[in-house]
């Protein structure tokens, strides 16, 4: 195998047990530290001078919900399961099965491999390789840096087969709440257009913010407001980047940012209205929204040969 991908380890028959996510890998700079997982290669914590600012899980721990997990190469929904590309009808495996859909990609259970481990950065890869409903091959990278200004994450996809591919890229953490009751919590979604959805979470149409409920261009508690909701139309600072907050007294203000390459970002507050896992608010930078295998909405294409790139990072103010 090549160097970005190397040898996957033997198992030991002689360890006593193995820890559910695999491997920690963990990183420092300064006040952060952040630990990275084996399997999924997502982020299991992140931490400024010891307190939390994303609600993860513990090593003994799967993640719930979706926390800290990369969604590749689909984020969110494909209805049924089922989509065609270049003429071809594809079925993929159910896996969220309570509303009969594929969900959140191939890769969050996968086991990644370790390519670079740095005191301030790690880099994991995973050769994603052709299955039922899925016929290309990629090879997928990510690299977590922590620096100043927190944690900066870069993946790379890119098409190793022989035929163009769809593709799309979630990423989903959850920003500690700590103790706050979720309507007290302070939202800001600088994002002019949000997504309706159907009874089984599929989106029907796209529809202004104005007047509505999901209305969080202007930072306010959430009170009554409970999300599950993708926006986009998202207003970007003068560095190119998005910023969404989440801001509680319990823990402070955290911001989760994208470049160019995210023009969406789902909210997601269900997990603490549900009490699963430590109390927290997933804001979720994707690249496009549910079923756009099926709508086109957003969708990248990887010609052979073809990379895509993008970078997202969480910051406290």
């Amino acid at each position: 195998m090549s160097a970005l991908f190397p040898e996957p380890g033997r198992p030991s028959f002689a360890a006593s047990s193995a820890a559910p996510t695999g491997q920690q890998w963990t990183i420092g700079h300064g006040p952060f530290e952040a630990t990275v997982v084996e399997v999924g290669g997502g982020l299991r914590a992140l931490t400024r001078q010891g307190s939390p600012l994303v609600a993860g899980y513990g090593a003994d721990e799967s993640p719930q919900t979706g926390r800290g997990q990369q969604l590749m190469p689909w984020p969110n929904r494909i209805r049924d399961g089922r989509y065609t590309w270049e003429g071809t009808e594809q079925q993929l495996p159910i896996t969220e099965v309570a509303r009969g859909h594929a969900s959140h990609g191939l890769v969050r259970w996968a086991v990644w491999e370790l390519i670079e481990h740095e005191a301030e950065s790690v880099t994991v890869g995973y050769r994603l390789y052709p299955q039922p409903g899925w016929p290309h091959p990629l090879d997928l990278r990510t690299t977590y840096v922590l620096d100043d200004s927190g944690l900066v994450v870069t993946t790379a996809a890119r098409n190793v087969g022989q035929t163009p591919a769809p593709f799309g890229y979630g990423a989903h953490p959850y920003l500690a709440i700590g103790s706050t009751p979720l309507p007290e919590v302070q939202v800001t979604v600088p994002a002019s257009t949000w997504l309706e959805v159907d009874d089984r979470l599929i989106p029907t149409r796209r529809l202004g913010v104005e007047g509505s409920g999901v209305d969080l261009r202007q930072r306010r508690p959430l009170g009554d407001t409970r999300l599950d909701t993708a926006f986009t139309d998202l207003v970007r600072d003068d560095d190119g980047m998005w910023r969404c907050e989440v801001a509680t007294e319990a823990v402070g203000r955290i911001v989760v940012w994208a470049d160019a390459a995210f023009p969406w970002v789902q909210v997601f507050t269900g997990a603490v209205e549900k009490g699963l896992g430590v109390p927290g608010i997933a804001v979720e930078p994707m690249t496009c929204p549910a079923d756009a295998f099926n709508s086109g909405d957003s969708l990248i294409t990887l010609a052979p040969g073809d990379e895509w790139t993008g970078t997202w990072g969480i910051s406290p103010r």
